[in-house]
C-alpha cells in the first residue's frame, strides 16, 4: 500500500467512527457541565485515549514504533506558549462550536458552516506557520523554554534507572486503569454500544497511524519523523495544495483529511442525514471565523488540536502534550462559561 492510500484509509475509517458514534471532546465536556448526565461523549473520549495509549505503547515495547521520534515529542518546548496556544484552541473551538475534525465531519454532512471554520482554521494556521504571524509565534515561543531530560514518559523513567519493560508498565497500566475506570464505570457508555466501538476504533486508529507513518514507503536512509492523526497543519496543507498543487506531493495528512471528508459523507449518505445548512445570523458567521482562527493560530502554538494533542500526542506519553491537553480543556471550559453568562444575561434581558 502507498502512503497516500494508507491515509486515505485512515482518514476514511476516522471519518465513519467520528460520525457514527457523534465523537466530539467539546460534546463531552459540554456534558460534564449539565446536571443529571453522565457525560457520555467524555467517557468516549476517554475510552479513546485508553485504547491510544495501550496500543501505540505495545507496538513501541514490540520495536515496531519509536514515539520518542515523533514530531509531536519534544524534550525542549516553550511552556507559556504551550499553555496558551492550548487555551486559545479550546477557546476557539467553542466559538465555533467544533474542532477541526469535527467540523470536516459536519462539513461531509452538509454543514457549510464548517466549512467557514475550516477555511479560518486553515489560513490563521498557514499564517502562523510560514506567513504574517510567523514572527509573532517566534517571538511567543522564545519565552519561557523548558527543557526535559527525555520528550516521553517512559524515557523520563528509563534515564532514571528503571528498566525498559518497567519503565513502559509502570507508565502505561496506571493510566490506561484509570481512563478505563472513568469510561466505563458508570453505565451509560456501556448501553451505547456504537458510541463505544467509535472510541475503540479511534484509538486504534492513532496507534495504526503511527505505524503506517513509519513503515510504509519510508526512505531507509532519510527517514521522516513518525506522524498519525492531526487536524491543525494537515487542513493548512490541504488548502495550499489546492492552491499549489504543481510540483508538491500530496501527503499523508491532507490525505487523512481527505478521507475524513469521505469516511463523514458515506455514512452521511447511507444514514440519510446529510442536509445543507447555513448560518442564522451574522453573530454566528462571525463566531465561525473568529473561533476558526483562534484554533489555527493556537493549535500551530500548542503543536497540534484535540485530536492531534489530545489523542495522538498523548498517546505516545510525550510530557509536552500535557500543558498542551490542559490549556485546550481550560480554554474550553472558559468558553463555555463565558457562553453560560452570555445566554443568562440574554435570558433576564426584558
Amino acid at each position: 500500500m502507498t502512503l497516500l492510500g494508507a491515509g486515505l484509509a485512515l482518514g476514511c475509517g476516522f471519518g465513519v467512527a467520528a460520525r457514527l458514534g457523534d465523537f466530539c471532546l467539546l460534546r463531552g465536556l459540554r456534558q460534564a457541565r449539565e446536571r443529571h448526565t453522565d457525560a457520555r461523549a467524555l467517557r468516549a473520549w476517554a475510552l479513546a485515549l485508553a485504547v491510544a495509549i495501550a496500543a501505540t505503547q505495545g507496538l513501541a515495547w514490540l520495536q515496531q514504533i519509536e514515539p520518542a521520534r515523533a514530531q509531536v515529542v519534544r524534550s525542549t518546548f516553550a511552556l507559556p506558549a504551550v499553555l496558551a496556544g492550548g487555551a486559545l484552541f479550546g477557546f476557539g473551538m467553542v466559538l465555533a462550536r467544533s474542532c477541526g475534525a469535527r467540523a470536516l465531519v459536519l462539513l461531509a454532512g452538509g454543514n457549510l458552516r464548517a466549512l467557514v471554520v475550516l477555511v479560518s482554521l486553515g489560513l490563521a494556521a498557514q499564517a502562523t506557520l510560514t506567513g504574517v504571524l510567523a514572527p509573532l509565534r517566534q517571538a511567543l515561543q522564545g519565552f519561557g523554554q523548558v527543557q526535559l531530560a527525555a520528550g516521553t514518559l517512559p524515557e523520563q523513567l528509563r534515564q532514571a534507572g528503571i528498566g525498559d519493560t518497567p519503565a513502559t508498565l509502570l507508565a502505561v497500566l496506571p493510566l490506561v486503569a484509570m481512563l478505563l475506570w472513568f469510561a466505563l464505570h458508570r453505565p451509560g457508555l456501556r448501553r451505547a454500544p456504537r458510541e463505544a466501538l467509535a472510541a475503540v476504533l479511534i484509538g486504534a486508529l492513532v496507534a495504526l497511524g503511527w505505524w503506517v507513518s513509519t513503515h510504509v514507503e519510508v526512505d531507509p536512509f532519510d527517514p521522516a519523523a513518525p506522524t498519525s492523526l492531526s487536524f491543525i497543519g494537515p487542513v493548512a496543507e490541504s488548502f495550499l495544495y489546492l492552491q499549489l498543487a504543481v510540483g508538491r506531493a500530496l501527503g499523508l495528512g491532507p490525505a487523512i483529511v481527505l478521507g475524513t471528508l469521505a469516511g463523514a459523507g458515506c455514512v452521511a449518505l447511507a444514514t440519510r442525514s446529510f442536509q445543507l445548512t447555513g448560518f442564522d445570523s451574522p453573530g454566528r458567521l462571525l463566531a465561525s471565523i473568529v473561533g476558526g482562527g483562534l484554533m489555527g493560530f493556537g493549535g500551530v502554538l500548542a503543536v497540534g488540536c484535540s485530536i492531534g494533542q489530545g489523542l495522538s500526542g498523548l498517546s505516545t506519553l510525550a510530557l509536552a502534550s500535557i500543558p498542551a491537553c490542559v490549556g485546550i480543556v481550560l480554554g474550553c471550559l472558559l468558553g463555555l462559561t463565558a457562553e453560560n453568562s452570555i445566554h443568562s444575561l440574554r435570558g433576564n434581558t426584558p
